[in-house]
């Protein structure tokens, strides 16, 4: 019964129905209190109406309870962005810094980690982690062509060679 709703909920998202899944996840919440997908979705649901601040809890606890796999890296995704737009940047970095350890190989992670570094004025390692992304997914035979270069220069942006 809660996969049909939860289902529903989604769809109703997908389709643009945001307001109606919002309310519709509200209530999986009261009845499923812990469940930590139904968190989650909660979290993602407040996110896409823009209402950053009502997501975070239940980002948080979905994740303190235990949601793994793909669900738990979209949350700390989700997590770390929604702090980040909320200007609690230490919290949007220590998140980030869990999800690149747990999921090294997600580049969204690490181009929403760029953000953020970029508010802490961690402007170095903010390019550094996107030009790192940026040759490691980029299909453009230009930028291919300069990967080593790329790669080499990533992390002495500052440096002056005589």
């Amino acid at each position: 019964m809660i996969e049909e709703q939860l289902a529903k909920a989604i769809e109703l998202r997908n389709a643009g129905k945001k307001k109606e899944s919002n309310q519709m996840l509200l209530k999986l919440v009261e009845e499923f209190p812990n469940n930590v997908v139904v968190n989650y979705q909660c979290a993602w649901s407040y996110d896409v109406l823009g209402e950053e601040l009502k997501a975070v809890p239940f980002y948080e606890k979905a994740i303190k309870q235990g949601l793994t796999g793909k669900d738990l890296e979209g949350a700390i995704l989700g997590l770390g962005s929604t702090y980040r737009t909320l200007g609690e940047y230490e919290k949007s970095k220590s998140t980030f810094l869990k999800g690149i350890e747990l999921f090294p190989t997600n580049n969204a992670i690490q181009v929403f980690y760029s953000m953020t570094l970029y508010n802490l004025n961690e402007h170095n390692e903010a390019m550094r982690f996107l030009l790192k992304c940026l040759i490691n997914t980029t299909e453009d035979s230009e930028i291919l062509s300069y990967k080593k270069a790329i790669n080499f220069y990533s992390d002495k942006l500052d440096q002056i060679w005589e």
